[in-house]
């Protein structure tokens, strides 16, 4: 902790700071946007996709080179520009906070604003860029100026934005069991100078969910992508099995130089272009971390530092202050071509009895041999990614990442060894579908041996608040999944997916690789390990999404949702179904899907 102050000190101290960066919410819907331009446009962007999540700068600066470029894109990819645009429009404010800053002036030539020609490339006479989109009716005059934000102020050197967050729903599912999610939030960004952003959001959330995510509220004494929580009881609705509960994130950016910059905050982050992360995803709780990221020409590196619990709250009894580990992270990504990315992963997983490890503040070192030279304690990963854009139709992307092997046992003997720890995603995207506009595909296949990410301990394992950082199924499993999304008009969006898992679950007593929380020291065997050994399951999951805007943000949404999980014991399957819906502001649904 005391290093990371330090640090932050030392980087607050640097005058060199520019820009405006807050970052885009995990789950937006701008990322599916932005990866569809980027398949279709070949124009390559100044962000790299893989490394989310994305600042709201980055994001408009590709939607303006799309926008002015000339290339045919479709009425709805123009819609698409048009969310950025409302969405992050502190980006169009420049006359106020810059008043050298020109824009782009744009005459349209249609009543819906979608085609139109650039006659100048100044601002308006009153200053006004031409994609700072106005509301026409403002509600007291002082909210809701434009689309989306409820209350905003630009000032010289200065801007705000405040938003409410609200995701209400109710599901009925079998034997009349109720279900449901009641989230109230608000969520405020801003910039100073020009040089210092901010996020905070906070979010009071109470629900009932499925059974079988009840089930692993149970194993796991936490909610899955939160932490801590209190049991709920409802004066309004007789029902058990609830939970209360508090997310909340902040942080706060700053350039160090104009192609270096931090961030110090409470959060998630996600590395990777699939549905999944083999590296790191947001399945699991926010956490407190340190991140620098240097971007230069084709490359963007990336070091993260975090602190994470070892245990969970509930598994502690009075006011005594949870273990911590911590972990370091690097990745870098190189633009081989304008259509082919390529990263390189490192993570290290330590435990110091609450101290962070100073040899692994080195953001430009092999973490393997740090590790090795303090006596190989730790548990250390590697892993290569990828990302190629093909025919303006398609994207394949994949990852590797290897958490222990051996060369002969892994190509020579392949006897099963159960240290030959890795796991494997690949997957592909295919746009406008069959020709169809804004029908999208993708088909990822996900799998890891048993005993990968695991260490001696808790204290070690890629987990965080017995949660995993990585895959929700842990390990020991394999995956596919398929996904459609299609934009059927200016309001409705439907997206359907199907799941088919098999992974191996523990006998009591036993431990068969699954269950990052248990050492790799008490294994069954030592060869002939498989992925889906122990108690073998296999899980099918089909959900269904479908949403209207109302207005901007603003969402109905329909929901259904069905799993059948089938165990080679029969008193553990399990068959989950419901339906229903609900409204949605400023929110972005997840899927529990595992």
């Amino acid at each position: 902790m005391r290093v990371f102050l330090l640090l932050c000190l030392f980087n607050l101290s640097s005058y060199l700071l520019l820009g405006q960066k807050t970052g885009l919410p995990l789950g937006d819907e701008a990322y599916h946007i932005m990866d569809r331009l980027e398949i279709k446009a070949d124009l390559t962007p100044d962000f790299h996709s893989s490394l989310k999540y994305y600042l709201r700068e980055d994001i408009v600066n590709y939607a303006l080179k799309i926008d002015t470029a000339q290339m045919s894109i479709s009425i709805k990819d123009r819609r698409d520009l048009f969310y950025i645009f409302r969405d992050n429009n502190e980006a169009f404010t420049g006359a106020i906070l810059n008043p050298q800053k020109t824009e782009i002036q744009k005459v349209y030539t249609d009543s819906s604003q979608t085609f139109y020609t650039i006659v100048s490339e100044t601002a308006n006479e009153a200053g006004e860029s031409p994609y700072l989109f106005m509301s026409k009716k403002p509600i007291l005059k002082h909210f809701y100026k434009t689309p989306a934000n409820l209350w905003e102020l630009d000032r010289e050197n200065f801007y705000i934005r405040v938003n409410p967050i609200i995701n209400g729903k109710a599901y009925a599912a079998k034997d009349d069991d109720f279900l449901f999610l009641n989230q109230r939030g608000i969520m405020i960004r801003g910039g100073i100078d020009g040089k210092v952003f901010f996020h905070t959001s906070i979010l009071e959330s109470q629900a009932r969910f499925a059974d079988y995510v009840r089930d692993q509220i149970v194993e796991d004494n936490a909610v899955p992508g939160a932490g801590f929580y209190k049991n709920y009881n409802s004066q309004v609705i007789d029902l058990e099995d609830a939970q209360d509960f508090l997310l909340a994130q902040g942080y706060v950016g700053f350039n160090i130089s104009k192609h270096v910059y931090a961030q110090l905050g409470h959060g998630r982050n996600f590395i990777g272009d699939g549905y999944r992360s083999m590296f790191l995803s947001d399945f699991g709780n926010n956490y407190f971390y340190l991140k620098l990221n240097a971007r230069v020409w084709k490359f963007h590196y990336q070091t993260l530092f975090a602190e994470l619990n070892a245990l969970g709250a509930r598994d502690l009894t009075g006011n005594a202050l949870i273990p911590k580990k911590f972990t370091a992270m690097h990745h870098l990504s190189y633009n081989l071509t304008k259509n082919l990315n390529i990263g390189i992963f490192e993570a290290v997983m330590f435990n110091r009895n609450n101290n962070f490890e100073l040899q692994y503040l080195n953001p430009i070192i092999l973490y393997r041999t740090v590790e090795q030279a303090l006596g190989s304690a730790d548990n250390a990963f590697v892993g290569l990614d990828f990302k190629w854009n093909l025919l303006n139709r398609f994207q394949l992307y994949g990852q590797l990442m290897l958490d222990e092997f051996k060369f002969d046992e892994l190509f020579v003997e392949r006897r099963g060894w159960w240290a030959n720890k890795y796991g494997i995603q690949l997957g592909v995207k295919y746009i406008d579908m069959l020709g169809i506009d804004h029908l999208d595909g993708q088909i990822e296949y996900n799998s890891a041996r048993p005993y990968t990410y695991t260490h001696r301990d808790s204290s070690a394992s890629y987990t965080h608040y017995n949660q995993p950082l990585a895959h929700p199924l842990g390990a020991n499993f394999k995956e596919i999944v398929f996904r459609l999304r299609y934009q059927a008009g200016k309001k409705w969006l439907i997206k359907p997916r199907l799941i088919y898992a098999v992974y191996g679950e523990d006998p009591d007593n036993e431990n068969w690789g699954g269950d990052l929380l248990k050492p790799h020291t008490n294994r069954v065997m030592d060869f002939n390990n498989e992925s889906g050994q122990g108690i073998n399951t296999k899980t099918l999951i089909g959900g269904l999404d479908v949403s209207y805007e109302l207005r901007h943000n603003l969402n109905l949404d329909f929901h259904y949702f069905y799993r059948k999980k089938n165990s080679e014991q029969d008193n553990l399957d399990l068959t989950t179904s419901y339906f229903g819906g609900g409204i949605r502001l400023n929110f972005a649904n997840r899927s529990l899907d595992f």
